[in-house]
């Protein structure tokens, strides 16, 4: 397992991150304890939860992934060994259940200090590794497409939600704070405000990053260079599509599309005609589909880790090998040929 440091921290991290938003739903306690287990003998040192996993959010089911990580590192007695990454709700419209008073998550000193607490409560550890804020507070659209659209409403400052930040890193409660689904000008502007102010520095941005979706090239990637502000890339398997399982209209059986049906931007425009473009490539070449899509992502210069996820264990030691695969130069100017041909199909 390669290892690469996290921002400016000289923290090294693996080049895959275990996610685990299944844990609770999909997956039991005991599967997510095992799949720990596994993950963190083949080197892998992230593991990757939130307050509002497992997906998708329910208020009867809230909590439960950061409780099974909680039980496994009460259990396992490793703290020292795993780096663990949560993060906190933005600003939505919908979502009420998070707090003990009923209201709609955002962004505030109180809605944070409560959400932290909550979490390192759940996951039996005094402090977070890496706290991140888990969509911006401001009221814009932040999943699917590449156009800014501004929504009616305020919001927190983020010069406010900084300062909460900073307390809870000298308070001891978080070591390093990030961003997550955040746009180039917001990574900027807490970059700008850290430094201005005196303020913890963000250490990366979890944002959605795959053969589907390459918008994180565009602006943010120089940010990573520039700024050294780490990508933490999700999604690498354009939710499962990119394995090539729901080719041809498939459903297999306990898929997140089959149980939710909750993936329709991948089956918008040119979506379907890319990823079978791209599963075929990858027959082509005689690789994996799943596997040719994880390297592709390990591979590019600005992605720090790459966040893996999984329901089984099959499919989990199957992507961890993932990081062992160099993709040859013709099988990158192929994935180039196709992003001419389809590009950013699926935002």
């Amino acid at each position: 397992m390669e290892y690469r440091e996290l921002g400016r921290t000289g923290l090294k991290v693996s080049a895959l991150t275990l996610g685990t938003m299944t844990f609770g739903e999909q997956n039991t306690e005991a599967e997510g304890h095992a799949q720990m287990d596994y993950a963190l003998e083949r080197g892998i040192n992230l593991f990757d939860a939130a307050e509002i996993y497992p997906i998708p959010p329910k208020p009867e089911t809230q909590g439960r992934t950061e409780d099974i990580i909680g039980t496994w590192l009460a259990g396992r007695k490793n703290r020292d060994q795993v780096l663990i990454a949560t993060k906190v709700a933005g600003r939505s419209s919908k979502i009420d259940w998070l707090r003990d008073e009923t209201m709609l998550s955002r962004q505030s000193v109180a809605q944070i200090n409560e959400a932290v607490d909550k979490s390192r409560a759940r996951l039996k550890t005094d402090y977070i590794d890496l706290y991140q804020l888990h969509w911006p507070d401001r009221p814009m659209r932040i999943f699917e497409g590449l156009e800014y659209e501004r929504l009616p409403g305020d919001s927190h400052a983020i010069h406010d939600i900084l300062e909460t930040l900073g307390a809870l890193v000298r308070d001891g409660k978080v070591r390093f704070i990030g961003l997550s689904n955040e746009t180039p000008w917001g990574v900027m502007r807490f970059l700008k405000l850290a430094e201005m102010h005196g303020l913890p520095r963000i250490v990366s941005v979890q944002n959605a990053f795959n053969l589907v979706n390459r918008s994180y090239e565009i602006g943010l990637s120089e940010i990573t260079y520039e700024e050294q502000v780490s990508l933490l890339a999700y999604s690498p398997l354009g939710q499962g599509y990119l394995t090539g399982k729901y080719e041809n209209g498939a459903l297999p059986p306990k898929s997140r599309k089959t149980l939710f049906d909750r993936l329709g931007r991948y089956e918008k425009g040119n979506g379907p005609r890319a990823i079978s473009a791209y599963v075929a490539l990858a027959k082509k070449h005689g690789l994996d589909p799943a596997q040719m899509a994880i390297a592709y992502a390990v591979s590019r210069p600005f992605v720090t880790s790459a966040i893996i996820g999984a329901t089984t264990m099959d499919q989990l030691k199957s992507d961890i090998d993932a990081a062992e695969l160099k993709i040859s130069g013709q099988v990158l100017e192929d994935i180039d040929q196709i992003h001419l041909d389809y590009p950013n199909p699926c935002p």
